[in-house]
């Protein structure tokens, strides 16, 4: 007798139901860092964006967001998003817009 069975004998007038378990929301805790980087690039300066906490296809679908928004190039790897040039302030107010908090890191 399994515990679908001792249910039954123990609360005949219950009906069973389908229950589906509602998604939760992802929720960044800490800012997502946005900073400026010419180091170790040759000198063509960089926007990085760093802190991630969700999936890589949430972090895709962000990153394809803000180059499809600028127009400009850029990849996503390991939780950070690097963007051709110094668009600082442009990603900031992208990445608020999304519900995103952000915190600008040097000059």
């Amino acid at each position: 007798m399994d515990l679908r069975d001792q249910l039954k004998n123990l609360f005949p007038e219950h009906e069973e139901q389908d229950f589906e378990m509602p998604e939760e929301q992802f929720r960044q805790k800490e800012p997502l860092v946005c900073k400026f980087e010419k180091k170790g690039r040759k000198g063509k300066p960089v926007t990085i964006v760093e802190g991630w906490e969700g999936s890589e296809e949430e972090l895709k679908k962000i990153s394809k967001k803000i180059k499809t928004t600028l127009g400009i190039g850029g990849s996503e790897k390991d939780g950070t998003i690097i963007i051709q040039g110094d668009n600082r302030d442009k990603i900031m107010d992208i990445l608020k817009e999304m519900g995103y908090k952000t915190k600008r890191v040097g000059g």
